[in-house]
């Protein structure tokens, strides 16, 4: 009994202690978890500052392109923060899908101008790569601290995790792909960003669908990537955002990779 008394403050007093202990380091995670998502939230804004300064609208076949003033975001440094952010971004914040999703779209496209602005001047992205290998398999920068090509970020980050809709919304510098997004890409707005992607480049004559009186011309990028669309099927998925289309495919647009920008 005697013992019990003695030494009941002093557990008390330990307990305590380990108490205090804990939360203030669960504090602190917090803290530095909330400062970490401040990061990237900041990384975001100053890529949507760069898109609404350097992406622009213009007019052609009476439809809005966007166009890419690289000229300009070549000799902006803010680009090559928006790069250090992005090598640097901390993969455990990509663990859910909607977040990778968005991470890799938005690195696609970073990316894919980054190695338009490394071999500047260009006619195409095409161009950038050697004869005798593909601009897609070279490696065109950092992102979350691995070096990856377009294709890896495009085959092994983004197809795999079954959105189709990413095909309307990485851009691979060229006139027939979709139009960059003049934000950035972000998990709590990813499925209405996606859908908006869709929606444009689907009645984008130019670009997604051309149609006649009889039917339609789709997106090489249906042909390329169609069993990305299944088990819909290319025609279902378009039908899904142009209802009043007559839905007869006829083939496919000729794909033009002239450089979407100067």
């Amino acid at each position: 009994m005697g013992n019990s008394r003695r030494n009941g403050p002093h557990k008390r007093g330990g307990w305590l202690l380990i108490i205090g202990l804990w939360l203030g380091f669960a504090a602190l995670s917090q803290a530095q978890g909330q400062g970490q998502e401040q990061e990237q939230e900041l990384l975001w804004v100053l890529y949507d500052t760069l898109l609404q300064t350097y992406v622009s609208r213009h007019r052609s076949e009476g439809v809005e392109l966007a166009w890419v003033d690289y000229s300009g975001l070549r000799q902006d440094p803010r680009f090559q923060q928006l790069l250090a952010g992005l090598a640097a971004y901390p993969d455990a914040a990509l663990r859910a899908r909607e977040a990778r999703l968005a991470f890799y779209i938005n690195a696609y496209n970073i990316l894919a101008i980054k190695v338009v602005l490394d071999h500047w001047p260009l006619a195409s992205i095409k161009d950038a790569g050697p004869w005798y290998r593909s601009v897609w398999d070279l490696e065109a920068g950092e992102a979350a601290g691995e070096l990856l090509s377009l294709d890896q970020i495009e085959h092994e980050r983004l197809r795999v995790l079954g959105e189709p809709r990413i095909h309307f919304a990485i851009v691979c510098a060229s006139l027939s792909c979709p139009d960059l997004h003049t934000e950035a890409y972000r998990p709590q707005h990813l499925d209405r960003q996606l859908d908006d992607q869709a929606r444009r480049f689907l009645n984008n004559p130019t670009k997604g669908v051309r149609e006649d009186a009889d039917g339609f011309w789709a997106s090489k990028i249906f042909d390329w990537f169609a069993d990305d669309f299944q088990p819909q099927g290319t025609l279902n998925y378009i039908v899904r955002y142009r209802p009043k289309l007559t839905p007869v495919l006829k083939g496919y647009l000729d794909y033009d990779w002239s450089l979407n920008g100067e």
